[in-house]
C-alpha cells in the first residue's frame, strides 16, 4: 500500500475523523500510486492514521477507513450492511433475510450516501429490488465489481438488479470507461423502469434514462409535509420533475395541482403518474416551460400555496454568489405572487450554499417585495441521506416554509 505522509500540524482533521486529506497537508507520497488506487495516510511521526482512495485534485484521499480492515475481504459487504441498519433502524428498510412486513408503504430509499454512511465517492438508491449504483470518485468507480457482489450478498434473492449509472459523475479525466450499464442482473429481468411505493403513494422510476438515479428520493419528508398542508388550495408546483411533490398535494386534498418543468420527457412522466395514483386528470395540468418565466406571467394571488424546488445552482465555491441572486430572484417573484395567507416551500439542493447563506437570500427576496412573512419551518433532507457528524459538509439540502400576509 503506497504511503501518504501528511505534513506536521496538519493530522487534527483526521484525528478528529474528517474523511477528507487535502493535497496542502501531504509533505511526501511514499510511491507512485494511479488515481483510485487504495493508500494509507501516516502521521508525520509514522503512526498509521486511515486508508482511503486516492485522487488527483484538492482533495488528495477520501478516507474509507480509519483501521486497518480495508483490504479484508469483507469489507464491502461488512460497509454496506451497516448501511442498510441504519435504514432499517429509521423505519425505511426491512431486513431482506425476513419476510416482508405486511402493509409496506415505501419501497424505495437511498441506501448509501457517500461519507454519511463512511463511503466517500459512492451513491446506491434501492428501487424495490433495484440498487442503482453512482461513483463520484475513481476509486468507487474501480470498486464498483466488488460492490455489486456484496449487495448480491447483502440482498440475497430480493435483489433484482445493480446498475451501474456513473458516467456523469466519476471523473472523466481519469481513464475510466464511463458507459452505464448492468452489473447484476437477475435471470429474467428486463426492465427499465418500476413502480415504486412512497409513503402509499406510485411512482415510475426510470434508472437509465431518468435525472440522476431516476428520482429524488432525499425530498420524501417534506413531500409529506406538502400533502399535511394542500387541503383546499391551489398548488403551483415549480421544477416538479416527475412530479413528487404534486402527487402528494392532489392526495392532500389540493383543489387543483399545476406543474412546471422544462423538460417534456419529466412531463410525460408527471401525467402517467398523476394516471397511475388514480387522481381525476381535471385536478391538474402540465406547463412543460421554463419556471421563471412561469412565475412572472402568473396572476397575483392564483395559488395559495407553492413549491419552489430548482436544481443546484452552484455546484463550486466559484458559482456561489451568481447562485445566491439567482435564489434571491426567483423566491421574489414566488412571494411577490403568492395569496394573501399563502404558503411557500422553497429549497435549495447546492451544497456550497450554506443554511444561513439561503435564509438570507429568501430574507431578501422577502424584503425586496415588502410584504409580510413568516418562517414556520425549516426543512432537511431525510434519515436516509445522513451526514457524518464529523462530515458537516454532507448537510447538502435545506428549506424553508413560508408564510405570506
Amino acid at each position: 500500500m503506497v504511503k501518504i505522509i501528511l505534513k506536521k500540524g496538519r493530522e487534527e482533521s483526521l484525528r478528529r475523523f474528517h474523511p477528507w486529506v487535502f493535497s496542502g497537508a501531504i509533505a511526501q507520497i511514499a510511491g507512485n500510486p494511479a488515481e483510485g488506487d487504495i493508500v494509507g495516510v501516516y502521521a508525520s511521526d509514522g503512526t498509521f492514521m486511515a486508508a482511503g482512495h486516492y485522487q488527483i485534485g484538492s482533495i488528495a484521499v477520501r478516507i474509507l477507513s480509519f483501521d486497518s480492515d480495508i483490504q479484508s475481504p469483507d469489507f464491502w459487504e461488512i460497509m454496506i450492511r451497516r448501511a442498510l441498519d441504519v435504514r432499517i433502524a429509521s423505519g425505511l428498510a426491512f431486513d431482506p433475510s425476513s419476510e416482508m412486513p405486511a402493509g409496506v408503504r415505501t419501497d424505495c430509499y437511498r441506501l448509501v450516501h457517500g461519507e454519511g454512511d463512511n463511503l466517500p465517492g459512492l451513491i446506491i438508491d434501492f428501487y424495490d429490488g433495484i440498487c442503482v449504483l453512482q461513483a463520484h470518485s475513481a476509486g468507487m468507480f474501480r470498486s464498483r465489481k466488488q460492490i455489486s457482489s456484496a449487495l448480491q450478498k447483502v440482498y440475497g434473492d430480493r435483489l433484482k438488479a445493480v446498475y451501474d449509472k456513473s458516467s456523469g459523475t466519476a471523473p472523466f479525466k481519469a481513464g475510466l470507461d464511463l458507459v452505464d450499464g448492468y452489473l447484476y442482473r437477475k435471470d429474467g429481468f428486463n426492465s427499465t423502469e418500476t413502480a415504486v411505493l412512497e409513503n402509499g403513494h406510485r411512482f415510475i422510476v426510470n434508472w437509465e434514462s431518468g435525472q440522476k438515479t431516476g428520482f429524488f428520493l432525499d425530498q420524501r419528508e417534506n413531500r409529506a409535509l406538502v400533502e399535511r398542508y394542500s387541503g383546499g388550495r391551489s398548488v403551483l408546483n415549480l421544477f416538479c420533475y416527475t412530479g413528487g411533490f404534486s402527487i402528494y398535494a392532489l392526495a392532500g386534498g389540493a383543489l387543483h395541482v399545476d406543474s412546471v418543468d422544462s423538460s417534456k420527457k419529466a412531463m410525460d412522466l408527471v401525467e402517467k403518474n398523476v394516471r397511475l395514483n388514480g387522481f381525476e386528470e381535471s385536478r391538474h395540468t402540465g406547463y412543460c416551460c421554463d419556471a421563471l418565466d412561469y412565475l412572472k406571467e402568473v396572476p397575483e394571488g392564483k395559488y395559495d400555496l407553492m413549491i419552489v424546488d430548482p436544481p443546484a445552482f452552484a455546484k463550486h465555491r466559484g458559482a456561489l454568489k451568481n447562485a445566491l441572486r439567482a435564489y434571491q430572484r426567483l423566491n421574489a417573484a414566488a412571494i411577490s405572487k403568492v395569496a394573501s395567507r399563502g404558503l411557500i416551500f422553497t429549497y435549495s439542493c447546492s451544497q456550497v450554499v450554506d443554511k444561513e447563506a439561503f435564509a438570507l437570500a429568501v430574507f431578501s427576496a422577502a424584503a425586496q417585495t415588502g410584504r409580510s412573512v413568516r418562517i414556520l419551518d425549516r426543512l432537511n433532507q431525510p434519515a436516509d441521506h445522513s451526514v457524518n457528524i464529523y462530515h458537516p459538509e454532507g448537510e447538502y439540502l435545506k428549506g424553508l416554509l413560508l408564510y405570506v400576509e
